[in-house]
């Protein structure tokens, strides 16, 4: 059987150059800062996003995780949107271990936040609610369907972050697609925000990490907490290689899965009973919705054979390209999907629902 697997761009498997890469690179104690390939990594990283230096973290978990720990004290809160990852995709690991609260906020149809809703959310002075430590914003926006937030959406939430003298984080992992997308620097992207998270194993297509950028002292604060976290590593310099290719040669072709994900929406729009709109597919993540009530079953039914998605029950079918992904994958699932749909609808052929797979 022949898989598509546009469950998620974490899916994605290295490069031959990436392997080579991690077979030589020149390794050391990154713990005692003596991994030339993760020290390289972290400065090519800081210079890319325009920052005083970076560290390089196992996932955005602990990136965003690592951000709120060096920035905002415990018993405070980050106001952060519904939708975000921080908000519904990390475990609720904030709470546990950082003791932060989340002021979840609806995002808003561009997947920003309503500025007034923020300001007014904001508490520095009433002993009832938790005080307001931080602002963070996701670009792209995931759950909003790969949503790309322009240099001029961000400052606006940053400088309300500021002028009340709170940091602004920006939860980036795929902060290089809306780069592209948008035709911009990722730097100018993130000019504004105090810390920012990119992932390197997702677009980028690197087998693991993530970096974490932002000012010299937030960045020193940030190697305690790695350490406390249990994330510093030795001969990390296998990660980091990866990820050296990958911003080296992994980020101009993000637009390739772009022109991925419209030839998906366009080809899902056709089927009868999908509803999609390809002028709101922005980057690599595209959601569907079907109309009527056997989404799930038909959802099940199309995994089976080989074309895999999230079935994410309301927010509809979650679709993501990434490296891999090619043209003639696109068209194979939109024929499976086309096929599958109308056996379906004419009886021909059943499934349980169990076998849906669903995960945010």
């Amino acid at each position: 059987m022949r898989i598509v697997d546009l469950r998620s761009d974490t899916k994605t498997m290295p490069s031959a150059q990436m392997r080579m890469a991690i077979a030589e690179a020149e390794l050391g104690d990154a713990d005692e800062g003596e991994d030339p390939t993760v020290n390289k990594l972290e400065a090519m990283a800081a210079q890319r996003l325009g920052k005083e230096a970076a560290i390089l973290v196992s996932s955005g978990t602990q990136g965003n995780m690592t951000a709120v720990l060096s920035q905002c004290a415990r018993g405070k809160s980050v106001i952060v949107g519904k939708n975000t990852h921080i908000n519904l995709g990390e475990a609720g690991g904030l709470a546990s271990i950082a003791g932060v609260s989340l002021h979840a906020l609806q995002n808003t149809s561009s997947g920003s936040l309503d500025a007034d809703e923020v300001t007014s959310s904001i508490n520095l002075t009433s002993k009832d609610w938790p005080e307001t430590g931080m602002i963070s914003l996701e670009n792209t926006q995931n759950l909003e369907g790969g949503l790309a937030l322009n240099q001029g959406q961000l400052k606006i939430i940053a400088d309300i972050a500021h002028d009340h003298d709170l940091p602004f984080h920006i939860d980036g992992a795929r902060l290089f697609n809306a780069a592209v997308h948008l035709g911009v620097s990722a730097d100018e992207l993130v000019l504004d925000a105090d810390t920012v998270t990119f992932c390197l194993s997702k677009g980028l297509a690197a087998p693991v990490g993530s970096v974490l950028c932002g000012t010299e002292e937030t960045i020193a604060e940030a190697r305690r907490w790695v350490k406390y976290l249990g994330g510093s590593m030795r001969q990390a310099g296998i990660i980091a290689a990866a990820g050296i290719v990958a911003l080296e040669s992994m980020v101009e072709r993000l637009a390739d899965d772009h022109e991925n994900a419209q030839r998906l929406a366009t080809g899902l729009q056709s089927i009868i009973g999908f509803k999609v709109d390809p002028e709101n597919v922005q980057t690599n993540i595209l959601f569907a919705h079907l109309e009527g009530n056997d989404g799930s079953q038909l959802a099940a039914a199309i995994n089976e054979r080989g074309i895999r998605f999230y079935d994410l029950g309301e927010l509809g079918w979650r679709f993501v390209t990434g490296y891999g992904i090619t043209s003639d994958d696109i068209d194979h699932a939109l024929d499976v999907v086309e096929t599958t749909v109308r056996e379906f609808r004419e009886g021909r052929i059943t499934v349980s629902v169990s076998n849906a797979p669903s995960r945010l």
